[in-house]
């Protein structure tokens, strides 16, 4: 007897602004991947709106930003303000990087679900995510 199976969470990394280092975020994609989540790499120097973009075409439900350029403040809420334009609320956005304390609270208060810093222990990002993201097929908890 066969249980029936949902589709993947579908996460979609990507890295914002003008910062050139991706390691990180590749680090991440990788992690997700081998948690058995289906990761789509945007890559470098996406604006938010080829975010936003590639997020609906995808069907995500997640978004994960590495900001490493201090530019957060700037670029996180045009991609939320886009995706409220779009009606993806129910697409949540992670924030990875450099991102000093006294910043978090407003990040949240714009609608960011979650923040990892520098130092973040993979297996917390994917359990965040599997907390916060049923599979699309399944009820969420």
């Amino acid at each position: 007897m066969s249980m029936p199976t949902a589709s993947k969470i579908r996460v979609l990394v990507a890295k914002p602004g003008l910062d050139g280092h991706d390691r990180g975020a590749k680090v991440i994609a990788r992690a997700l991947r081998d948690a058995g989540m289906e990761v789509i790499y945007a890559g470098l120097r996406q604006t938010p709106e080829m975010i936003v973009n590639a997020s609906l075409q995808e069907d995500v439900q997640v978004i994960g930003l590495s900001i490493l350029s201090g530019a957060h403040n700037a670029i996180v809420p045009r991609v939320m303000d886009l995706l409220k334009q779009n009606k993806m609320d129910d697409v949540i956005v992670l924030v990875g990087g450099i991102i000093p304390d006294q910043d978090i609270e407003g990040l949240k208060k714009i609608g960011v679900a979650g923040i990892f810093q520098p130092g973040t222990p993979m297996d917390d990002i994917v359990e965040f995510i599997r907390q916060h993201v049923a599979p699309r097929g399944l009820s969420a908890i």
